[in-house]
């Protein structure tokens, strides 16, 4: 029944269109009575370098914006803070709490909060300029892709860069010389990694009190009694008291040193 409706509706909009077609193909004189009846479809390709250059600078600023949550999640400290919550609420057992949208809400607001030196120096030396007419708008970006790869280089390790200076074939560069396309690579493979290690430190005390638990009611002979129903408050409770949340804040922040 759903393929024959597609397939009603496809011919419809063949006889529609052939319609159109046929009323467009009329003769001038017969033009004039109908154009209020008549629909002409029409494409008009720039023909002026100038109007060329214009249409290539707006299809590639479309573009920006498609790609620009794929920017914040990969160029910024998103990926290592959005990696430590979820081993968080991992080693919790927690399935759904707290919920994904406000994990990633959360990861954002410390994105911007940890990422807020850098951006207040792309303000300085590149956006406002740029609005002053003072620099170009490559020289604009430029200023701002230097700041951007500054921070990526100081929280990226030597041996993962190395990684992508090899895959490159660059051979012996100075870390000014680098890339975007080098640098932005090396810096999110050394967050994935920064990110595990962080959460491995984590499940450890969870980990030591799930097994805790399973002793204790394999002793005492509770054996249909599943570890987790008793493991979870516990580690919930040894979480709100050492004030988890605080700390692993506080640690996130620490580790990028800006």
């Amino acid at each position: 029944m759903r393929r024959l409706l597609c397939g009603v509706l496809i011919l419809l909009g063949l006889f529609a269109l052939g319609e159109v077609w046929s009323v467009s193909a009329q003769a001038p004189g017969a033009a004039s009575s109908s154009a209020s009846n008549s629909v002409n479809f029409g494409v008009n390709l720039p023909t002026q370098p100038k109007d060329i250059d214009v249409a290539i600078r707006i299809l590639f600023v479309m573009t920006l914006l498609t790609l620009a949550p794929s920017m914040i999640m990969l160029m910024t400290s998103f990926t290592r803070i959005v990696i430590v919550f979820s081993f968080l609420r991992t080693a919790l057992s927690l399935q759904g709490t707290p919920a994904t949208q406000l994990l990633i809400g959360f990861s954002l607001f410390m994105t911007f909060f940890i990422m807020a030196p850098t951006y207040q120096q792309i303000n300085a030396d590149a956006l406002e300029p740029y609005a002053a007419s003072q620099i170009t708008s490559q020289e604009a970006f430029d200023r701002a892709a230097n700041h951007m790869k500054n921070f990526m280089l100081q929280q990226s390790r030597v041996q993962d860069m190395e990684v992508f200076v090899e895959l490159a074939k660059l051979g012996p560069t100075t870390p000014d010389q680098l890339p975007l396309k080098v640098v932005i690579p090396g810096f999110i493979l050394s967050e994935l990694r920064t990110g595990f290690q962080m959460g491995f430190l984590i499940f450890i005390p969870f980990i030591l009190i799930d097994f805790v638990v399973a002793i204790v009611l394999m002793s005492l002979g509770l054996m249909m009694l599943p570890p987790a129903l008793i493991s979870l408050p516990l580690k919930l409770l040894l979480f709100v008291l050492v004030d988890g949340w605080t700390l692993l804040v506080r640690s996130l922040a620490a580790s990028f040193e800006v």
